[in-house]
């Protein structure tokens, strides 16, 4: 699905995204990639969904966002509390959600000029 910008200098957004792959910006990526309105991480992690670590979702910490969505592929996830640990201790929030409702989500939000930050596993 390609997605429509209402707000072009929003900085890195998710232009299309497919079940392997997404665009951000235009660019076409087929790897894990954590996206912030200013910043992007290819390869955040190399890991599975289901090989997540808790230094994983300490580097997303790192980024210190207002809010972080974990896009956890074609369907729905949730990853261990126990490797939340980070972003909790940090006080940011999280929503898990599928990697489409992610990308749409993050675009609105970045759009709205809120501090979000999406990690995306593919």
């Amino acid at each position: 699905m390609k997605l429509q910008l209402s707000n072009p200098d929003s900085g890195y957004t998710f232009t299309a995204y497919g079940d392997d792959y997404i665009d951000v910006n235009g660019k076409r990526y087929q790897t894990n990639v954590a996206l912030l309105p200013g910043q992007m991480l290819p390869e955040w992690t190399t890991a599975s969904f289901e090989t997540l670590t808790e230094a994983d979702f300490a580097r997303l910490a790192e980024l210190a966002p207002e809010i972080l969505l974990i896009g956890t592929g074609k369907s729905l996830h949730f990853p261990p509390p126990a490797l939340m640990q980070p972003l909790m201790a940090a006080r940011i929030g999280y929503e898990v959600m599928d990697t489409h409702a992610a990308c749409r989500t993050y675009n609105i939000l970045a759009a709205e000029g809120r501090k979000v930050a999406a990690a995306i596993l593919l």
